[in-house]
């Protein structure tokens, strides 16, 4: 499928189901209760039988024969009050209405939190296209050098080169007109690599606890994005406990109370220079307790280069695998684009200290280089997970190759889009 294509029908969707309401199937509303045994309908049976019993009680007692009227009007007191119990639980069971954001309104997401990126560099691209007509090797030269001031990585710049170029000559492409739309599938090729599903959490499945720990050093948005995160989980309809394992910075507890009181999460924490491994036990035994679905474990942020904390990591690790096996089922280290190369720095280290599965790239709106997605996947082979493309509770989004390429090449591919189309 071209790119094209796949822009056409995943990445715009239609702009006019952006506040379409999408309500829960009642078909799966009636199986999913069957497998409650709370549902009214069940309510019902049983107060039926209840009547039936209360109906024989009363037949069969000389009491309440002896006044019937009372015994009528206390019946239907009775009726009246279990109705009324029927109404609330279906009330409360009744199909929730919920507002889910259309593909049109998470790429556009994609397309302001890379404004920045884009203006820096996208337009350096059209200007490039604009001054060469014809594809040469001039053209390819100064394509690299805007690819690797937008942070790309020299291997992904190497490798772009290598394709773009055996892709003109197999084509035989001689002019300028749709090139940044190859650009683009061939950013998305060398990103995804042949693999799928890379932005999927290994959430455990339902009665196990999915331990999913944070790492990173300090003032990447670690705090926020785990309060972000929370956040989705819990409107994924998931039990989320919050641990507060960074005893080390000053107010850190204090922040991430802020956050789980906001998102409506029970945060495990002790005082300030506690153990942070003898928090993770504690929130896992909390966790447990509770019957969570997931435990997301903070902790302290900490230079790649202090080999004391990188230890102390590796302790909170070795408690949270002795407590639930195989866990923690994620680890995921929060970057922040706007340190470039500096972040691909941090991730292999972090990479050789322990084993990161997943990377959450924060503010990404506000850098101009947001070309070091690629530079990560492509030198270290850990998926972007998630990233972050404002200060909004929903701006935490599961990354997408395809919809990040298109918020980098966005005004170009809107013309030749539109251009493609007439």
């Amino acid at each position: 499928m071209s790119f094209f294509k796949r822009l056409k029908d995943k990445l715009i969707g239609n702009p006019v189901e952006e506040e379409k309401v999408v309500e829960i199937n009642e078909a799966e509303v009636a199986e999913q209760k069957l497998d409650d045994a709370t549902e009214p309908a069940q309510i019902e049976a049983t107060i039926d039988e209840v009547e039936k019993v209360e109906e024989t009680s009363v037949t069969d007692s000389p009491i309440e024969t002896e006044n019937p009227v009372a015994s009528e009007d206390q019946g239907q007191q009775e009726q009246q009050e279990q109705q009324q119990e029927v109404q609330e639980v279906a009330i409360v069971e009744e199909p929730v209405k919920e507002k889910k954001p259309s593909a049109w309104s998470i790429t556009q997401k994609f397309k302001a939190g890379l404004e920045k990126t884009r203006n820096s560099f996208t337009s350096k691209v059209n200007d490039l296209v604009a001054r060469y007509r014809k594809v040469d090797e001039d053209f390819f030269e100064e394509l690299e050098d805007l690819l690797l001031q937008a942070d790309v990585g020299f291997e992904t710049v190497m490798e772009l080169m290598d394709k773009l170029r055996f892709e003109v000559q197999r084509k035989n492409i001689k002019d300028t007109n749709g090139i940044q739309t190859i650009i683009s599938e061939k950013l998305v090729e060398i990103y995804e690599q042949g693999e799928e599903d890379l932005i999927d959490l290994n959430i455990q499945p339902q009665g196990e606890l999915t331990v999913i720990l944070f790492v990173g050093v300090n003032g990447v948005g670690k705090t926020t994005t785990i309060g972000k995160l929370a956040h989705r989980l819990k409107s994924q309809g998931k039990t989320v406990v919050l641990a507060a394992g960074d005893t080390f910075r000053a107010g850190a507890i204090d922040q991430l109370q802020v956050w789980g009181d906001r998102v409506g999460c029970e945060v495990i924490k002790q005082s300030e220079g506690s153990d942070p491994a003898a928090v993770m036990y504690d929130a896992i035994r909390a966790a447990k307790n509770r019957n969570a679905d997931v435990l997301i474990c903070d902790t302290a942020g900490r230079l790649q280069n202090k080999v004391n904390l990188m230890n102390e990591l590796e302790k909170v690790h070795r408690v949270i695998s002795r407590e639930v096996p195989n866990a923690p089922h994620e680890v995921l280290l929060a970057l922040d684009a706007t340190t470039g190369q500096n972040a691909l720095v941090q991730a292999q280290t972090f990479k050789e200290a322990t084993n990161v599965t997943g990377i959450v790239l924060t503010k990404l709106d506000g850098t101009a280089k947001g070309g070091i997605v690629l530079a990560i996947r492509n030198k270290l082979h850990i998926p972007v997970k998630f990233v972050g493309l404002g200060e909004k509770m929903d701006d935490l989004q599961p990354f997408d190759a395809e919809r990040y390429v298109y918020g980098l090449f966005a005004d170009g591919l809107d013309k030749e889009l539109q251009n493609s189309e007439d």
